[in-house]
């Protein structure tokens, strides 16, 4: 891991404790997403400490804000407003940075993907500038591949629609809903299985009519005991807006406990902020799941983020996308699990590539993501181990996958496998017909 080179001083988020800044013209999007959620919620005083907790900025960062950036203060740099009202969003901007090759370019150019381009600064600085298959940037970068779709994929696999009962519920499983709060990411993915929504402006209702019907749903169905919250990206709501949404749900008797799924402290590390991390303390159990996909990612900046909400109370859990030539291969995924870990991150979901519009590009054959966890089980710590699964499309949930440990059967035993290949016989006796018919006789 890159050593933290360089502390800066802390920014407060937008709100009663600091002066809001008005950002340039290519930040529209980014600022009217801001002040739109800032004027449906009420103020809330998130007092900040008497001393102020610093950002660490990598010696990678730093030369990439010398190199892009120079005008650019670190207290600028570091504040999540200014990251967002300077996402690369053109053209003009990528150019400057990288080096495009034929196909991102004309993508670019062609502006029919399936979801908007916009990198923060920040993750832009992780990008390979000369290599167009580096594993991050084709994540971000889009290329004329996801013009190309096939009979087998969809705008929606997973038929959230079917299961929206409300603007912005999808109620698929007994005893939990999806809330989907904004349509905005600071960051956009291209194999999004959200690209149908998010940064599409408009499809969903504005915060304050869907979040009310929302919560009325919710408050209407009593064996709703999870509710998690995503879009888009929920982190991008500004404290009061979270604060106050969070505080709905937690008045709701029957609402157990809360869910956040997020990829801002990898893309946006600098809205994981003290006055952030002071709104959700309050509103515990209260889990957290981040989205990874590469090693690469985890900087000390992510570091920082992450051990921040760690240290107020948030159980953090990792889902990552399975994607070709990205992350494919057992030493790659070793290498992001134990990452993770280190940085108090539990990998929990490795998900097989939704067949969204135009990601054959991205998609795996399932083999590789279940020899993938057989290259790990036994080889690593079990805690390094996430759940392999599909989403079914269709909306049939979530499948896991794994290895076949079970060889068979040798009489009363049962024939399984390790992870080594060695077979070893366990007694598992099959009930005889006349013992199973006693049973449901005592039991009746």
């Amino acid at each position: 891991m890159e050593k933290q080179d360089l502390f800066t001083e802390e920014v407060e988020p937008p709100g009663s404790q600091a002066e809001e800044e008005k950002p340039p013209s290519v930040s529209a999007t980014s600022r009217e997403h801001i002040s739109h959620f800032r004027s449906e919620a009420k103020t809330v005083v998130i007092n900040p400490p008497r001393w102020a907790p610093r950002f660490v900025v990598s010696n990678r960062t730093r030369e990439f804000k010398r190199r892009f950036f120079q005008d650019v203060t670190l207290s600028q740099w570091n504040d999540w407003r200014w990251q967002l009202a300077n996402r690369l969003v053109t053209l003009e901007q990528v150019e400057r940075i990288l080096k495009l090759s034929a196909l991102e370019k004309e993508a670019i150019v062609s502006k029919n993907g399936a979801v908007p381009l916009a990198i923060t600064p920040y993750y832009a600085s992780l990008l390979d500038p000369e290599d167009s298959d580096h594993p991050i940037r084709r994540t971000v970068i889009p290329t004329l591949h996801e013009y190309v779709a096939s009979s087998e994929e969809s705008g929606d696999p997973l038929n959230e629609e079917g299961d929206t009962k409300v603007p912005g519920i999808v109620h698929r499983y007994p005893d939990r809903v999806l809330f989907l709060v904004t349509d905005f990411c600071s960051t956009y993915c291209r194999y999004c299985t959200r690209s149908r929504l998010v940064g599409q402006r408009g499809k969903l209702p504005s915060a304050k009519d869907q979040w009310e019907r929302a919560l009325t749903y919710i408050r209407e169905h009593r064996s709703v005991r999870d509710v998690l919250l995503s879009g888009g990206d929920a982190l991008t709501l500004p404290d009061e807006a979270l604060h106050w949404l969070l505080n709905r749900l937690r008045e709701i008797p029957h609402v157990e406990f809360l869910r956040i799924g997020t990829k801002v402290p990898v893309v946006l590390p600098q809205r994981v902020t003290p006055s952030l991390t002071r709104v959700l303390r309050k509103f515990h159990p209260l889990w957290i799941s981040v989205h990874f996909t590469h090693p690469d990612e985890i900087t000390p900046e992510t570091t920082q983020a992450c051990e921040r909400l760690a240290d107020a109370g948030v159980p953090l859990g990792s889902q990552t996308v399975l994607l070709k030539g990205i992350n494919d291969d057992i030493g790659t995924m070793k290498r992001l699990f134990h990452g993770l870990l280190r940085i108090r991150v539990r990998p929990y979901y490795l998900y097989q590539c939704d067949p969204i519009l135009g990601s054959a590009h991205f998609r795996t054959p399932v083999s590789k993501g279940i020899e993938i966890i057989e290259g790990l089980r036994g080889h690593t710590s079990g805690y390094a181990v996430p759940h392999f699964v599909i989403d079914a499309p269709g909306g049939g949930g979530k499948v896991p996958l794994l290895p076949n440990y079970v060889i068979g059967r040798e009489g009363d035993h049962l024939l399984i496998r390790n992870y080594r290949g060695d077979v070893y016989r366990y007694p598992d006796p099959i009930p005889r017909p006349s013992e199973v018919k006693e049973e449901n006789t005592n039991q009746g």
